[in-house]
């Protein structure tokens, strides 16, 4: 079961009619980006241990996508003071940790700094984009290792709910990002489950059990403008359902939160 816990939930999916069905995007600035809450600092010492000690579970970079990468670290890199980041041959976090900038292993870096998993989709064989990189320190039920670059619809295919149709319209808008603008949605389910639950599709995505907790992510798009790589953010929260606010419980009673693609 998770032990780090969000005391106030930033946003819920289920509370806004245009995020509730998939693919349930709104649009979204950099400004908006990146999230800071009650959780951050014990999150980000969780990412470090991951990193550190459990490397290849959390990254993986195809060659290929490599300059997307260096291109995703130096447009981050430049909106970290706006989010109170203090710059330097060692970069300040707001919660006062500090990381040592290395561009030549960006997304080890950035899965240190922000508290966004950040994976990078680039267009494949047919058009349809894969998983070409990531930081992935917090998997809700699925295997790095098992889903890199795997193309979207294969990347999907243990849940129901990801239908061919979902599929193409996924793909559709992955191809009308531009850059400047990106696209959030959100997907919630109860859970039990740790932070860090890396899970094959064999085993399924949850433990067996009692559901104490509500799990969210809340994710952006963006497209990058010198490689055209797309850039799939995620950031988790995982709540009581009794810290959620009066408005959240009312609307979880009315529309009722099943686990999302």
């Amino acid at each position: 079961m998770s032990e780090i816990l969000q005391k106030h939930l930033g946003f819920a999916p289920w509370t806004d009619p245009r995020t509730r069905r998939l693919p349930g995007t709104v649009p979204v600035s950099e400004a908006d980006w990146l999230i800071r809450d009650d959780a951050f600092a014990k999150q980000l010492e969780l990412r470090e241990k991951l990193i550190t000690e459990r490397t290849q579970a959390v990254h993986r970079l195809y060659t290929g996508c490599a300059p997307a990468a260096r291109e995703l670290y130096d447009w981050i890199m430049r909106l970290l003071p706006g989010y109170g980041y203090g710059m330097g041959e060692l970069i300040r976090r707001p919660d006062g940790g500090l990381v040592r900038p290395d561009p030549d292993q960006p997304l080890l870096t950035l899965g240190r700094l922000v508290a966004e998993d950040l994976c990078l989709m680039v267009p494949g064989e047919g058009g349809e984009h894969i998983l070409g990189g990531a930081i992935l320190c917090f998997p809700a039920g699925w295997s790095l290792e098992q889903k890199f670059m795997r193309p979207m619809m294969r990347i999907h295919k243990p849940v129901e709910k990801y239908t061919e149709d979902i599929g193409r319209r996924v793909q559709r808008l992955l191809d009308g990002i531009r850059p400047g603008i990106g696209m959030m949605r959100g997907t919630a389910h109860h859970s039990n489950a740790p932070l860090h639950n890396p899970r094959t599709e064999e085993q399924g995505r949850a433990p067996d059990g009692d559901l104490p907790f509500i799990r969210v992510e809340r994710q952006c798009l963006f497209r990058l403008p010198e490689t055209g790589a797309v850039v799939f953010s995620i950031h988790t929260s995982v709540i009581r359902e009794e810290d959620l606010s009066e408005e959240q419980r009312q609307s979880l009673d009315e529309f009722p939160i099943r686990e999302a693609a």
